[in-house]
C-alpha cells in the first residue's frame, strides 16, 4: 500500500494522507495466516508419523518372522555374521552357542560324537589343545570369537545352518587361570556351559595312566589312540594295567575333586547344565535334557566309539589290593565299586 497519494490538477498539487486500514481487518487478517500456518504444520506432522509408523512396524514384522522365539531365551540366541563366508539363507535360523567344560578321560570325547550326531550341532572339538590360542588372555578371546562367528572351520564343522555351536575345553587348558574373563565372556555373548564330569575319579585315573602309557607303547599296530572304534582295538588297550602310585593317592583324589568343585564355583554365574558320564551311561534319555538345554529339536543321538576299559576297576589296576587297602574306610571307598555294568 502505498504511503501517500498525489493528485494533479491544473495548477495545483493536492497531498492527501494515506488510508489507514481498520484494526479489526488486521487483527483478522492475522488470525488467518496463524491458522493456516497451524494446519499446513499439523499435515506435515502426521504425514512424517505415518511414514515413520509404516519403517517401524515393517522393521518389527520383519524381526518378528526372523526371531520368533521365547522372550526368556533371547540373550542366548544368535544370528552369526560370519567375515569367511555369507550366511544369507541362514540369516534367520537362530544359533545357540555353548562350551563343554571337563576333564581329561571325563568321556567328553564320547559325549561330544554324541551331540555331533545331531543335524543341527556342530561342536568343535578341543581347540584349546593348541598352546598358542591359550598363550593370554586375548588370545582366548579371540579364538572363542573365531568359533563364535562361526568363522573357524574344524572336521566338525557341518552348514551354515547350525543351531548350536560350540566346542570341548579342558580346565587345564587356560580356563581356570582366566576364568574371571572367561566368565564375562560367557555371560555377554549368552554362551551356555554344559560341566561334563565323572563320579569316580579313581577309574579317571586309570583312563589317564593307560593313555599316557599308550601315547608311548602305542599298542595298536604302533598308533596311539584316544579314542576307539572296535572291541578288539578295545580289548588290546584295556590289556595294560597301570600301577597306582599308593602314596599320594588320595591326595591326587583331592586334588582333582578340589579343581571340580572350583570350576563349579568360578561359573556358576553362567547358564549351566552339570552333568556325570556314570549318569549319561545308566540313562541315555538325559540327553534329552542336554538338547532340550539347547533349545535343540529332539533326535536319537549315537557314537561309534567303544569304551576301554568295562567292568570291575579290580581288572584293570595291577596293585589292586594296595589300593583297596589305602580307600577302605575312606569317603573315596565308594570309587572301588564297579558303577556301571557296560
Amino acid at each position: 500500500m502505498p504511503e501517500e497519494i498525489c493528485i494533479f490538477t491544473k495548477g495545483t498539487l493536492i497531498i492527501k494522507a494515506p488510508k489507514k486500514s481498520p484494526a479489526s481487518l488486521r487483527m483478522l487478517v492475522l488470525v488467518f495466516a496463524m491458522v493456516c500456518g497451524g494446519y499446513i504444520c499439523l499435515v506435515c506432522l502426521k504425514q512424517t508419523n505415518i511414514h515413520t509408523n509404516t519403517k517401524l512396524l515393517n522393521v518389527e514384522v520383519h524381526q518378528n518372522h526372523c526371531h520368533n522365539i521365547d522372550r526368556s531365551q533371547t540373550p542366548f540366541v544368535h544370528y552369526p555374521n560370519p567375515t569367511s563366508f555369507g550366511r544369507d539363507e541362514c540369516a534367520c535360523n537362530p544359533v545357540r552357542l555353548f562350551a563343554i567344560l571337563s576333564m581329561q578321560r571325563s568321556g567328553s570325547g564320547w559325549f561330544e560324537t554324541l551331540l555331533n550326531s545331531h543335524i543341527n550341532v556342530s561342536s568343535n572339538g578341543e581347540i584349546f589343545s593348541v598352546k598358542d590360542r591359550r598363550s593370554n588372555v586375548s588370545s582366548i578371546l579371540s579364538t572363542l570369537d573365531r568359533v563364535y562367528n562361526l568363522d573357524l572351520f574344524t572336521s566338525a564343522s557341518k552348514n551354515h545352518c547350525s543351531a548350536a555351536v560350540g566346542f570341548k575345553w579342558m580346565l587345564n587348558q587356560g580356563l581356570m587361570e582366566y576364568h574371571k574373563d572367561i566368565v564375562e565372556y560367557f555371560n555377554n555373548r549368552g554362551v551356555s556351559v554344559i560341566f561334563l564330569f565323572r563320579r569316580n575319579l579313581l577309574r579317571r585315573m586309570v583312563s589317564v595312566l593307560a593313555n599316557s602309557y599308550d601315547r608311548y607303547a602305542k599298542l595298536l599296530n604302533g598308533t596311539h589312540k584316544s579314542h576307539v572304534h572296535s572291541h578288539e582295538e578295545a580289548d588290546a588297550l584295556s590289556r595294560y594295567k597301570p600301577v597306582i602310585n599308593s602314596t599320594s593317592l588320595v591326595m591326587d583324589l583331592k586334588l582333582m575333586e578340589k579343581m571340580v568343585l572350583q570350576a563349579l564355583e568360578y561359573f556358576s554365574s553362567t547358564r549351566h547344565i552339570v552333568l556325570y558320564y556314570e549318569d549319561l551311561i545308566r540313562n541315555r534319555t538325559k540327553m534329552v535334557d542336554v538338547q532340550e538345554f539347547l533349545g535343540l529339536p529332539e533326535m536319537e543321538l549315537t557314537s561309534r566309539q567303544v569304551k576301554i576299559h568295562k567292568g570291575s576297576l579290580s581288572e584293570h589296576i595291577k596293585n589292586w589290593d594296595v589300593v583297596d587297602k589305602i580307600l577302605r574306610g575312606t569317603i573315596y571307598e565308594g570309587f572301588l565299586h564297579t558303577d556301571y555294568n557296560n
